[in-house]
């Protein structure tokens, strides 16, 4: 992309932005040097690979990617025989770890079931190098020391100086604690100079104790002396450190030798982790700015529902629907100054950058992006003084230098398109270059002062006008984009809000043609019917949302209803089965005994003997009742249904609660995750819930807030789970209820765990299940409260 354009549409900015989210240098650089790709296959995996880092955000909270250090310096040093210092080392096992630690993260969300085809490519080309973190930390600390257990040798060498030190500190303690002491030391201290144990003698005393004079105060009157009797010992001291020094030397040379041996691992592992810190720094960038995937086409196709300018606050920013490339390829974009229009040119080219470049853009989902060969931009005030060039010379250079590239795979943006000259001159050349641009082949959206281009687009197919909507009762703009209808002057209602005369505006009437007149009262009626439409359009868009929801609430119905009828023709077909086979293996008894009986003489067979075979023979034969549905009690009937009281939906033949009483004849009923409402006379009463505490009724009346039957966890965090669950049983034992249901989805189980084990140890539950199919099955847990 041209780099004027960057900068022009502030891609720059969005740059710095997402840097801030990455965890490392690594990370930060790749972020600095993002570009926008003009490859479809490339954008299209960018994009997945950053959905796969928000997906991965969105159910854990977060990513283990700290520890990763950019060592590709400390590498090629290793490579050349360089020997790297302990801090290096350190940084070469934090790196190894950092690259296991992801994998293992990534690889077990894989295999509870989770899809990140992207990343999991990724992390199984990490290699664990295992073997030289573990000689690394085994020789150097957290804090960058080589530790005592490196090597035997340096574990003696390092005992023999705590041997040697702790002689020297005895040998100086005495001194200093001897009665002559207190006269001839100007303070009772040991101390170091020059790497040796000295001690402070006054000047006038430095003979009492010989040795070495090492320094002196400033002011002369001290002097820092090594005493004869520890002078050999500090010699064989220094010598033990040149020894633990020369040791440590080595080792850190045969560490640095394991690291050149694996440095084309480590390199690969290094690239590998900026990669993933970079998708996971655009993930979390997308979650910051609330963006959302794009489908990307070929067909040079935009679709923006709801798009906001990334680098506007959100609560100042008014969201737009843009359009462009499917019905028309150009927007010409009119209205008054500080309206808004270059704001929508900026979104519009940045979130093509953006959705290029593989991160989210901030709009709703569904929303389509394509992937454009060039963006072009004249937008703002590019006079050159150092050239001699005016506002008109210097927007005329750079649309000169764009319609020498532009093709049918760029996006064209003008901003003020002709703006800097003659109006009249100014509109044709603008209308003249537009035609350039769209008979090219390329999507353009351009925004004008000039009335001329208001009726551009009803003379050619493939254009519309738009506006930014201009409130005249308070006289500021909306921000919001009116595509289809070209924006008004406004000047005379504008006046008349400011207090001009009438008599002055009916005066400047006059000069107003007849056409511009017709032109401007069409526009009106254009924005009153586009008003009354979008009005129309949300109230049919909230029924149809409802019409879906009951659509929804009756199929989840259906299906339970259903699979409850399945499920008991199952169990009546198996009950009568096995009546059958037990009544035949009665019968094949029976058969057997009366042919014995034949068998032996009729005279001998008694006559009782037949009546009780007979007998058998007919009970033998299996009796399958209908089991009819139980009829309310006249108690049952005349019971009156309150909220809260636990019936019986007869129609359905399922158990539920009520919550809430509509009318006389109509009750809102939940079974399990589903609200139904339900007539009267299709309900049986089986019982009311047992009040759990009687309180004072200014107490209960002080917490007068409906406590609905169900708590859905779903999408949160578990620390916010657990307080919600907590304050939710404490509000439904207040309300009295006797049975409630929380909702955590199914997912990867971790939320469901750590719901059952708070309520494991809650001491108001008195039990609790997941739920039966027609409650939500593991997706659900009810709770029984006591």
């Amino acid at each position: 992309m041209n780099e004027r354009v960057i900068r022009v549409l502030e891609f720059d900015k969005i740059k710095e932005a997402l840097a801030k989210h990455a965890t490392s240098s690594l990370g930060k650089e790749k972020a600095e040097n993002l570009q926008p790709s003009s490859n479809f296959d490339e954008v299209v995996k960018w994009q997945e690979e950053t959905d796969e880092a928000v997906k991965v955000l969105r159910l854990k909270g977060q990513v283990p990617l700290g520890g990763i250090f950019d060592i590709r310096a400390s590498l090629k040093r290793a490579q050349i025989g360089g020997d790297l210092s302990a801090s290096e080392l350190l940084d070469v096992a934090s790196t190894i770890y950092a690259g296991r630690q992801i994998k293992n993260f990534i690889e077990a969300m894989v295999e509870d079931g989770i899809e990140l085809p992207l990343l999991d490519d990724y992390v199984k080309q990490i290699k664990p190098l295992a073997e030289l973190e573990r000689n690394i930390k085994n020789c150097i600390d957290d804090h960058g020391h080589v530790m005592d257990g490196a090597s035997d040798k340096l574990r003696t060498i390092r005992q023999t100086l705590r041997s040697t030190e702790s002689r020297i500190r005895e040998k100086l303690e005495n001194m200093t604690r001897s009665q002559s002491a207190q006269k001839m030391l100007s303070d009772a201290i040991i101390t170091i100079r020059n790497e040796r144990f000295v001690i402070p003698v006054k000047q006038e005393y430095r003979h009492a104790y010989g040795g070495i004079v090492h320094d002196q105060s400033a002011s002369g009157a001290t002097l820092f002396i090594e005493p004869q009797v520890v002078v050999d010992l500090n010699n064989q001291l220094q010598e033990t450190k040149a020894k633990e020094k020369q040791e440590i030397d080595r080792i850190l040379h045969e560490l640095t030798m394991s690291v050149a041996e694996e440095a084309g691992l480590l390199y690969e592992n290094v690239d590998i982790l900026a990669e993933i810190d970079f998708i996971f720094a655009k993930a979390f960038y997308s979650q910051h700015i609330k963006a959302s995937k794009p489908k990307m086409n070929k067909r040079g196709i935009i679709k923006l529902y709801k798009a906001r300018h990334p680098l506007i606050d959100p609560k100042n920013c008014v969201p737009n629907d843009i359009f462009l490339g499917e019905d028309y390829s150009a927007i010409v974009i009119t209205g008054p100054n500080t309206g808004g229009k270059t704001v929508t040119l900026k979104t519009i080219g940045l979130l093509t950058l953006m959705a290029q470049a593989g991160l989210q853009i901030p709009a709703l989902d569904d929303s389509e992006m394509t992937v454009f060969s060039s963006v072009f931009a004249d937008i703002g005030d590019e006079q050159s003084i150092e050239q001699s060039l005016s506002t008109f010379s210097s927007h005329m250079t750079n649309i000169v230098e764009i319609l020498k590239h532009v093709d049918e795979n760029s996006l064209v943006l003008f901003d003020e398109l002709g703006a800097g000259t003659d109006p009249q001159e100014g509109a044709a050349l603008a209308i003249a270059i537009l035609d350039d641009v769209y008979m090219r082949g390329a999507k353009v959206v351009a925004t004008t002062h000039y009335s001329e281009l208001k009726a551009y687009s009803y003379n050619r197919t493939g254009v519309i006008n738009a506006s930014v909507e201009f409130d005249v009762e308070t006289l500021s703009p909306t921000y919001k984009l009116l595509l289809g209808v070209p924006g008004r002057s406004n000047a005379f209602e504008i006046s008349k809000r400011l207090g001009l005369s009438e008599r002055i505006i009916a005066n400047a009437k006059n000069y107003v043609s007849n056409e511009t007149n017709k032109v401007e009262n069409m526009i009106f009626s254009l924005e009153q019917s586009q008003k009354k439409a979008e009005q129309e359009w949300i109230e049919a868009e909230k029924i149809r949302k409802y019409a879906e929801e009951l659509h929804h609430e009756l199929q989840q119905q259906i299906i339970a209803f259903n699979e409850e009828r399945n499920k008991l023709l199952e169990k009546a077909e198996e009950e009568a089965r096995e009546a059958v086979e037990k009544a035949k293996k009665e019968a094949e008894a029976i058969i057997r005994d009366l042919q014995k009986m034949k068998q032996s003489a009729a005279d001998s067979i008694k006559e009782h003997e037949m009546i009780e075979a007979r007998k058998k023979l007919e009970e033998a034969v299996p009796s399958l009742q209908k089991k009819h549905k139980q009829t309310p009690t006249k108690k049952q009937i005349k019971k009156k249904l309150l909220p809260g009281d636990e019936v019986k939906v007869i129609s359905l033949d399922q158990k539920g609660h009520i919550v809430e009483k509509i009318s006389e004849e109509e009750f809102q009923v939940q079974i399990g995750i589903l609200k139904m409402k339900v007539k009267a006379n299709d309900l049986e009463y089986i019982s009311s819930p047992t009040p759990i505490e009687k309180k004072p009724l200014a107490t209960v009346r002080g917490s007068d807030h409906h406590v609905k039957l169900e708590l859905d966890l779903r999408g949160e965090r578990y620390e916010d789970a657990i307080v919600k669950v907590e304050k939710y049983i404490d509000d439904a034992l207040l309300a009295s209820y006797p049975r409630v249901s929380i909702i955590h989805g199914k997912g990867t189980g971790a939320l469901r765990k750590g719901v059952h084990e708070f309520l494991k140890n809650h001491r108001h539950v008195k039990s609790f299940r997941l739920g039966e199919m027609a409650e939500g099955g593991s997706g659900v847990t009810v709770v029984e409260l006591k």
